[in-house]
């Protein structure tokens, strides 16, 4: 069976790191890529016999690049910290490893998401997707400052079973992450955007709420897809005020 190495990048994540190493167990090296945490997230991995590498944090995808061609073998599994690898994966991904040739260089995996506890079955997530089961030689991650993928030389298939995804503890949570998502957001489209105007900072914020809420069925997870599909509109509205901060200090 081909080796294969599972990635966790991190910053003060001492509340998920156990469970994201122990969903790990059966990958043949686990590699923690810190941020220079101040927490117990390192004092956890260690515990857990996992190899550690620190870097300052640029953004996701630059310090992912920094971290796979350090990775001892040429399989990677990539999770986020709040994610969990579940055994149907972990099975899956075992069978593709005995295979004599890998059919792909890299899969796209389905997640299976949960807010504030609660899964999330509409809500625009319903189709969420990543790429995290990659060759380390042959793929890497797009030069954005968020939501980045991995782009592969080669052809790129897609995996049966899902990630379970934990993806905010609450609402503070939530809208601080999605505050750090809207400036970089800006930051990667302030140059091809034009004047912000009416249309960005009120057509664009309500055509994601209608989106989200009524023709992706966030009403149909009751409170909880009205609180995403809102919260997701402000993200948007956050994008342009700070596109036009940003041009405002030039």
């Amino acid at each position: 069976m081909r080796k294969i190495t599972a990635i966790i990048p991190t910053f003060n994540e001492a509340h998920n790191i156990e469970a994201a190493i122990d969903s790990l167990s059966w990958a043949d090296e686990i590699m923690v890529v810190d941020s220079f945490s101040t927490d117990d997230t390192l004092a956890i991995a260690k515990k857990k016999n996992a190899r550690i590498i620190q870097r300052a944090y640029e953004n996701s995808a630059s310090q992912k690049n920094w971290a796979i061609p350090q990775a001892s073998h040429e399989w990677i599994f990539l999770l986020d910290a709040d994610e969990r690898c579940t055994s149907e994966l972990k099975t899956e991904i075992q069978q593709y490893l005995q295979e004599s040739e890998i059919p792909h260089q890299a899969y796209w995996i389905k997640r299976s998401n949960y807010f504030m506890g609660k899964k999330v079955n509409f809500s625009g997530w319903q189709g969420d997707r990543v790429i995290r089961f990659f060759n380390r030689d042959t793929c890497k991650y797009e030069n954005k400052k968020v939501h980045a993928e991995v782009k592969s030389t080669g052809t790129i298939g897609q995996l049966k079973n899902k990630i379970k995804h934990n993806t905010y503890r609450d609402m503070d949570h939530f809208v601080k992450k999605m505050k750090k998502y809207a400036v970089w957001s800006a930051e990667d489209h302030i140059a091809k955007t034009g004047p912000i105007n009416f249309y960005h900072l009120q057509i664009k914020p309500l055509a994601r709420f209608i989106r989200h809420y009524l023709i992706k069925g966030g009403f149909l997870d009751g409170k909880v897809g009205y609180q995403i599909s809102k919260i997701m509109a402000k993200g948007v509205r956050w994008r342009y005020d700070h596109i036009k901060e940003m041009r405002s200090k030039r």
